[in-house]
């Protein structure tokens, strides 16, 4: 993680939360570090530390962190712990994907994987009549790729490949995506999934499917390996998971691919609603925030499609980027800043 990095990031956070419709600006942080050589101690330690030395510049209605790579609802409980303890009350609506006990929403947990489910079924309706009998291919088992299997699966496609960093399970007849998620859960080995093992972490990526969800990290579509991409669609789970170069050859082929801006939004869709609960202290109850995300994410994917439709010389990104900076362009506008 760079510099350079976290800059990008936050552009495309920034680009998200205007797509989306949130009254949010956008901004990415990082600590230098890989979590999983720390203990648990030494990991609170580093939550509480960070959470201290940024808290002057955030607040709820000032900047609000969520989690990304590398931490979870337990690492957010001891940062919003440590804010409220400087702040000297509860303060819950600092940070978002708590624990339920600390005033989060369970729906956060799976809310990226599940935004991203619910785009794959929308743009698939508009190509195809729907999602019921399609082949999806996922790379990453972490939180956003074992609950997107999880929820396609639930809206009737089925899984044909997944990947770990240590290798690939692939089936055509379909893999199970409950023993997806008990390996994300840590309760079963990679391994243990059902299928044919084997040992190259990309083979999702050239999986025979009519969907890929890149959901691991970024660039793992690019120019020296486009060629052996087979799905008819492509639905960014992750940041930035397809180099551009990758894309154009991609669109030349006819292959069509849904940008992370949109894609991926479940996450930040997410940790606003739980934000409003907080502000309010007020909360809804599962099946009623996940309406409230499903609404929010169908929304987004008809205004970015019908844009797209509109244009056709664009992509989908080109309509989704252009859509979020109008409306950024207008703010700054009505505001006397241009």
């Amino acid at each position: 993680m760079t510099l350079a990095d976290d800059v990008a990031l936050a552009m495309l956070m920034t680009l998200k939360n205007s797509l989306a419709g949130l009254p949010y600006g956008g901004a990415k942080g990082a600590v230098r570090v890989d979590p999983r050589r720390l203990s648990q101690r030494e990991l609170e330690a580093l939550a509480r530390g960070y959470a201290r030395a940024i808290a002057p510049l955030i607040g709820e209605v000032v900047d609000i962190p969520a989690p990304d790579v590398g931490t979870n609802a337990q690492i957010m409980a001891w940062m919003v712990d440590e804010y409220s303890k400087l702040a000297g009350r509860n303060a819950p609506a600092v940070f978002t994907s708590k624990p339920p006990e600390l005033w989060g929403n369970p729906v956060r947990e799976y809310a990226t994987g599940y935004g991203v489910a619910v785009t794959a079924r929308e743009i698939a309706k508009r190509l195809w009549g729907g999602l019921e009998g399609k082949t999806a291919a996922v790379h990453g088992a972490g939180n956003t790729g074992a609950w997107a299997a999880y929820w396609l699966e639930k809206m009737g496609a089925k899984i044909v490949a997944v990947s770990s960093t240590k290798g690939a399970v692939v089936d055509k007849k379909g893999l199970p995506a409950e023993a997806i998620l008990r390996y994300y859960r840590r309760e079963i080995s990679f391994d243990s999934i059902p299928g044919n093992y084997v040992k190259d972490p990309e083979a999702p990526l050239y999986a025979e499917a009519d969907i890929l969800i890149p959901a691991a990290v970024e660039n793992v579509i690019r120019s020296d390996n486009v060629g052996g991409v087979r799905a008819r669609l492509v639905v960014e789970g992750a940041n930035g998971p397809t180099t551009p170069e990758a894309e154009k050859m991609l669109y030349e082929r006819g292959v069509l691919v849904v940008p992370d801006i949109l894609a991926n939004a479940g996450g930040v869709v997410m940790s606003y609603l739980e934000w409003v609960e907080n502000l309010q202290w007020y909360m809804w109850d599962e099946e009623e925030t996940r309406r409230r995300l499903e609404a929010m994410m169908i929304n987004n994917v008809a205004k970015v499609y019908d844009r797209w439709q509109k244009e056709k010389e664009w992509t989908i990104r080109d309509a989704a980027i252009v859509t979020a900076l109008e409306r950024i362009y207008k703010a700054m506008k009505l505001r006397g800043w241009i």
